[in-house]
């Protein structure tokens, strides 16, 4: 099929941009020291079996370790963490300076103050271009969503308003 228009990475990141997500940081212990990185691209898969997907970047150095590590974990961010969002996107230095975090009970380090987090482990991995495709399947979770979430929509942060409409 032919394509209609031409679509750059740009084009793709201002339409694509328009579709709000949540921000989650991926967790793993790799040699007796915590690494992560920030994750936008989350989605529940399915219920039965219990599978979550995500996409890191091909060009992740992070990504590998958690891999390697077989057991690891998804943390959905709250609103007052932007600051632990901005400092897992970074390439190198200590991602977990500064952040509080203890191990989960499958020993993947968990944030503290998340709104959720997922214990995992690899089930897949498949081409997605200049990302990997990974699904995980779900050992351990808890939710304890204390505050509202921190939202990503047009390259920002944005926080939701608290007020429910139906």
């Amino acid at each position: 099929m032919m394509r209609l228009s031409t679509i750059t990475p740009q084009h793709m990141r201002t339409a694509l941009g328009t579709f709000c997500s949540g921000i989650t940081v991926v967790t793993a212990m790799d040699d007796d020291q915590p690494v992560g990185f920030t994750c936008q691209s989350f989605s529940s898969l399915s219920l039965e079996p219990p599978l979550v997907s995500f996409n890191p970047a091909r060009t992740s150095t992070t990504w590998p370790k958690i891999r390697d590590c077989g057991v690891f974990a998804i943390n959905v961010l709250s609103s007052d963490q932007v600051a632990i969002s901005s400092g897992f996107a970074q390439r190198g230095n200590d991602k977990f300076r500064g952040v509080k975090w203890e191990s989960g009970p499958l020993g993947a380090p968990l944030i503290h103050g998340v709104l959720a987090w997922a214990e995992c482990k690899l089930w897949a991995e498949y081409d997605g271009g200049d990302h990997t495709i990974v699904v995980a399947e779900v050992l351990n979770l808890r939710a304890s969503p204390t505050a509202g979430p921190l939202l990503f929509y047009q390259g920002e942060y944005h926080l939701l308003n608290q007020q429910r409409h139906w």
